[in-house]
This record gives structure tokens, sequence and C-alpha cells, in this order.
């Protein structure tokens, strides 16, 4: 009888210990200890949302899509992979529930970086006007590498700035300049080596035509570039730029898909939309 007693005792333990399934996906459960092991990982990464819960659920949800259909294409990495990239983004010291939920969150993402890689990059074309919209990107965040001399007027008066035209060069737009009034800058460097808020201003503007005022009230023009000699493949390298922005958003599309057609079950309240 003290057994018999002994072993129910057990079990109601084991019961009250136990972690609660809060959801599963195609059968696979999600507990809420997952749950918080997901919060804390993404709190280390800076994501602290107030619907820090909820946001960590839909992760494990996408986590669990992602690698069952990447399994279809053999894309699922290997414990080294996935070890190894682990160990470059050193997130520092993880109990064992966080170490395993940011070992799973990564298998999931480089499995999808590969599905990514395989079957959705080599169907996306992009346009000629995605391929400015790139180069217009990199221009505003990073510079290009390309040797500019530009023309720089400082506190430009907004009835000067409306007898502003089109130069036919540098040398007329300092004429321009010294006839409105102004005390024109010449300025030759590498489009990288500009500060930030220049760099915004010019960015995508063509040559010869003046830029809009910053907050300053200078303006700029454009009256040559010149390609350094870090240029090289610049142009390969911002459309490739392109297909991938696309094909990312082509790739949430099909997630999305994905998820609806996943079994997916929420047994809590408190996580259903």
């Amino acid at each position: 009888m003290k057994k018999i007693i002994f072993i129910v005792a057990s079990l109601f333990c084991f019961g009250a210990h136990s972690a609660t399934v809060v959801a599963t996906v195609d059968g696979k459960p999600i507990t809420d200890t997952d749950i918080t092991a997901r919060t804390k990982l993404m709190a280390i990464q800076g994501n602290n949302s107030t619907d820090n819960r909820r946001q960590a659920l839909q992760n494990i949800i996408d986590d669990g899509v992602k690698l069952n259909y990447a399994a279809k294409f053999g894309a699922v990495p290997s414990d080294k992979d996935v070890d190894a990239e682990l160990k470059r983004m050193n997130l520092g010291e993880l109990d064992a529930s966080e170490q395993e939920m940011a070992r799973s969150a990564l298998r999931a993402n480089i499995a999808w970086q590969v599905i990514i890689a395989r079957t959705i990059m080599p169907t996306v074309d992009v346009t000629d006007e995605d391929i400015k919209n790139e180069r217009t990107a990199l221009e505003r965040e990073h510079g290009l590498p390309l040797e500019m001399t530009m023309i720089r007027l400082f506190d430009v008066p907004n009835d000067v700035l409306k007898k502003l035209t089109s130069p036919a060069d540098c040398d007329d737009a300092i004429k321009m300049a010294k006839n409105l009034g102004g005390a024109p800058q010449k300025i030759t460097a590498a489009q990288y080596e500009l500060t930030p808020d220049i760099r915004e201003n010019i960015a995508g503007l063509d040559e010869l035509n003046w830029s809009r005022p910053t907050k300053d009230g200078s303006v700029f023009l454009i009256c040559g570039t010149k390609k350094t000699k870090e240029y090289g493949k610049l142009d390969d390298v911002i459309k490739q730029n392109a297909i991938y922005k696309q094909s990312l958003f082509v790739a949430d599309q099909q997630l999305k898909q994905l998820r609806r057609r996943a079994v997916i079950i929420i047994n809590d309240d408190r996580y259903k939309i």
C-alpha cells in the first residue's frame, strides 16, 4: 500500500512541476518555459517590447514552420553549424533552456536563409528603379566609393534659392553663386568620407542640380564624379542587395502562407489573437 501511495504521490509531484503546454505546431508542443527562454533571449538581443511573450510565442511558431518546410529541401543545418554560429554571436552566459532556445532559433534562421538562397533568390528579378533605390539607400547610410567634386553654399536665403539654376559646370556654378552674393566652397572628397548629413542631402542627386537646403541652410551641387579603385564590382553588389531585399519580401509572404497551412493550436487564451 505504501508503494502505491508513493507512486501516486510521485506522479502528482511530476505533474505539478512540469511545464504548461501553451501551444502546438503540427503536434510539437511549445511550453511556457520555452516562451520565457525566448523572451530572455530577445531581451539579450535588445528587444524589450511590452508584448514580448506574445511575440516570443509567434517567433517560436515561425521557427517550427520554417524548419518543417526546410526539412523537405534537406536545408536544416547540422548541430556543428548551429553551435559555430552561436559561438560567433557571443550572447554571453545562458542557462540550459536559454541556450537550447538560442540553438533552435539559430537553426530555423539558418535554414530559412538557405531556403531563400536556393528557392527564392533565383526567381527574383529587380527593376532599374529597385537598383536605383538600393544605390540611394547605400549612399545615405555609408556613401559610395566615388570621388566627388561639389560646390557648397552656406546660409542661402529663400529668395536666392529660387534664382539657382542648373549650371554648365563647376566654374559656372561658382560664377552663379558669386553673382548672387554667395561665397561658394569647392569640395573634392570620396563620398564615404562625407558626414552623414551631407550624404543624406546629396543621395540620389543628379549632377549639376542643386540639392535641397540642409538644416543650416546650405545647398550642394555635384559637378563631377570619378570612380575610385575601391569601386570594383559595386554595381553587381548593389543589384544583389536589391535582389536580396526583394527576396526577403517574397519569403515573408511565403511564410504567411506556410503559417496558414500549419496546424497551430493555442491552448492559452492570453496568447490568442
